[in-house]
C-alpha cells in the first residue's frame, strides 16, 4: 500500500517547528501526535532556526514575487523607451522641416 504524499502549509510547519523548539514535548511525541516523520520535524526545526518562517513560503509565492519584480522592471523600461521615442520624433521633426 502506497501512501500519498502530503503537503503542509507554511503556517503548519512553523507551528510544529516552534513546538519542537519549545521543548515541552519530545520530537517522537510531536511526530506521533501530528503524524509527521521525526526527521521532517527536525528539518523544519533546523530551517526555522536558520531562516525563520519565510523559509517555509511555497515556491509559487517566491515565483510570483520574482515575476512582479520583473514586471515592474519591464514597465519602467517601456516608460523610458516611450520617452526616448517622443524625444527622437521631436528631433526628426525639427530636421525634416
Amino acid at each position: 500500500m502506497v501512501k500519498k504524499r502530503r503537503r503542509h502549509s507554511a503556517a503548519y510547519k512553523f507551528r510544529i517547528a516552534l513546538e519542537a523548539l519549545e521543548g515541552s514535548k519530545t520530537i517522537g511525541q510531536l511526530s506521533s501526535e501530528h503524524e509527521v516523520h521525526p526527521n521532517m520535524i527536525r528539518a523544519w526545526k533546523r530551517q526555522l532556526l536558520e531562516g525563520g518562517p519565510s523559509v517555509f513560503a511555497s515556491n509559487g509565492e517566491r515565483k510570483q514575487r520574482e515575476q512582479e519584480a520583473q514586471e515592474a522592471e519591464l514597465y519602467e523600461q517601456i516608460g523610458r523607451l516611450k520617452m526616448e521615442l517622443e524625444w527622437l520624433k521631436k528631433k526628426v521633426a525639427r530636421f525634416g522641416s
